[in-house]
């Protein structure tokens, strides 16, 4: 019986550490992170790109 009261015990004292009261960023945050993540991959992409362009250029040229 003592087992079975302490495994009751475990089960409401797990449940209520999974329902903790968690903050969350608010949306406008989360958006405009992400479109700053996208921006900088595209400039990469796009540098990355105008060097290969560039370089295959000037062997051609050679």
């Amino acid at each position: 019986m003592k087992k079975l009261v302490f495994m009751f015990v475990a089960v409401a004292a797990i449940s209520f550490a999974s329902c903790g009261n968690k903050a969350q960023a608010p949306v406008e945050e989360v958006v405009d992170s992400i479109a700053e993540v996208a921006d900088s991959v595209v400039d990469s992409l796009v540098d990355s790109t105008a060097a290969a362009v560039d370089s295959v250029a000037a062997a051609v040229a050679e």
